[in-house]
């Protein structure tokens, strides 16, 4: 006889566990089926961003982060050190203890709300069944009431960068360089691209990076996207735009690389070369003919709004599925989707889902660019604060940046914005929440920040957009 549940989510990750335990809390019959290994050989739940993807980049992040402080900056402090130096077993040893005490928590989550775990992979059948094969290669059929597929996302390889064990790698293989490269190659200039090229050039690597567009983060509002642009390059990063690679090859101990920019075919060598050129859906082997449930052309499985797929009791959510791949967005889809199965009429507001570069300085937007507002032919006024007019910036020592706020001109609604500066994902985060309760620059303005804080930048951004800012001067501008 069959193993039946209320509700069987395949995947843990970020998705997948937080929608299997709100499910438990609400009282549903929940299992939840993954089939990831650490390194020990040992089944963990977490998925890619708590065992080789958001969490340990930023360990590595913060580790590198204070080396170079150490290194370069602690003198303009009057603190003087000897000779830094960087451990990368002891560092990489931090990150990985980080990695288990996540990933360990996960489990301890599901056992305190009742989640069943389910060690291995689930392949949907028709009839709401999930064939659910162990690691040991055991089969057996589950049946549910639900079934949420929160299978994430894989990174995307490259036929002219094929991976080669210790030399070139994806973004899993750079957080496991036992030693600092002396040249580093990225290709892609994306999100994952930066971080890890910044992670390794604090360190010391002289780090190239190859990306195919000619515009630099061209999903982010250009005015913030030239800053950074600047901003790394002063850091020591090469980044070299309209460069596509056509073609790689590996002798010993480094990769030479072969591609095509507006001055015609060029080639680097390099000792290391991440390929960080996007991710894609993870659904192999995860449907059945029969089981109902569509795909679009790009391998993302098509749902409604409210994640139902075309299949009667079968959701889907996270990266496997429209929209930006994070993880607080796949999150939010998890809760929603087990509000919506216990009745409840939950929904998500895309429109405000944040997104954070953790560079340094790091760099976050929410809503509308510049660009899409003016594309979109509505009036608007903008408010930008610079960082090196903030005080507690200043006595920290991090006045690169601003923070810039889009609002509409007749409604002064709050449209987007964009920070680039200390604690970017968190100052954004307060706007996130200004957004969300449809509020004006104008209730933004009116609201008191403790002094002094970086937040202060937010306020005077949000007075800026009308001309009211006290601690810089105010450009009379018309609407545009």
């Amino acid at each position: 006889m069959s193993k039946k549940f209320d509700v069987v989510v395949i995947g843990g990750g970020p998705a997948g566990y937080v929608a299997a335990i709100r499910c438990a809390q609400l009282g549903l019959n929940t299992a939840c089926i993954d089939k990831w290994l650490n390194k020990e050989g040992k089944a963990v739940f977490g998925g890619t961003c708590l065992n080789v993807g958001c969490i340990p980049s930023k360990a590595l992040l913060d580790t590198s982060h204070k080396y170079e402080e150490a290194k370069d900056k602690l003198g303009l402090h009057g603190i003087s050190v000897g000779e830094v130096n960087i451990d990368v077993a002891a560092m990489l040893k931090r990150k990985d203890q980080i990695v288990k005490n996540l990933t360990m928590g996960v489990a301890t989550l599901f056992k305190a709300n009742g989640v069943t775990p389910l060690e291995g992979t689930g392949k949907l059948l028709a009839g709401k069944k999930v064939e659910f094969t162990g690691h040991g290669g055991t089969a057996e059929i589950i049946e549910a009431d639900n079934v949420i597929i929160a299978t994430g996302s894989v990174p995307v390889n490259i036929p002219p960068a094929p991976l080669t064990e210790g030399v070139i790698v994806d973004s899993t293989g750079a957080l496991e360089f036992p030693e600092v490269p002396k040249r580093l190659g990225v290709i892609g200039a994306g999100v994952i691209g930066l971080e890890l090229g910044s992670v390794w050039g604090r360190l010391g690597a002289e780090v190239v990076v190859l990306e195919a567009q000619d515009k630099f983060l061209h999903l982010v509002d250009q005015t913030v996207a030239k800053e950074a642009q600047k901003l790394f390059t002063k850091q020591g990063m090469s980044i070299r735009l309209g460069a596509r690679v056509t073609g790689t090859e590996v002798k010993g101990k480094q990769v030479t690389v072969t591609f095509q920019d507006a001055e015609g075919e060029k080639q680097e060598v390099f000792d290391k070369l991440i390929v960080a050129v996007g991710r894609r859906p993870f659904t192999e082997n995860l449907l059945s003919g029969d089981c109902g449930v569509n795909m679009d052309e790009r391998g993302f499985i098509h749902v409604d709004e409210t994640c139902r797929t075309d299949a009667p009791g079968i959701w889907a959510i996270g990266d496997v599925v429209r929209g930006p791949m994070l993880a607080h967005k796949a999150s939010e889809e998890g809760v929603m989707v087990a509000e919506r199965i216990a009745g409840h009429k939950a929904q998500l507001n895309y429109d405000v889902i944040p997104s954070v570069i953790y560079t340094h300085p790091e760099i976050a937007w929410v809503g509308k660019t510049e660009e899409q507002v003016k594309a979109e032919g509505e009036p608007y006024n903008v408010g930008m604060f610079p960082f090196a007019a903030n005080g507690r910036a200043m006595a920290s020592n991090d006045t690169d940046g601003f923070v810039k706020i889009i609002a509409h001109a007749e409604t002064d609604r709050i449209l987007g914005a964009s920070v680039i500066g200390p604690n970017a994902g968190d100052l954004c985060q307060q706007i996130v929440v200004a957004m969300e309760f449809s509020s004006s620059a104008e209730d933004v303005g009116m609201m008191v920040f403790a002094h002094p804080t970086v937040s202060e930048a937010v306020h005077e951004a949000a007075l800026a957009v009308n001309n009211h800012a006290i601690h810089k001067a105010n450009r009379k501008t018309k609407a545009k």
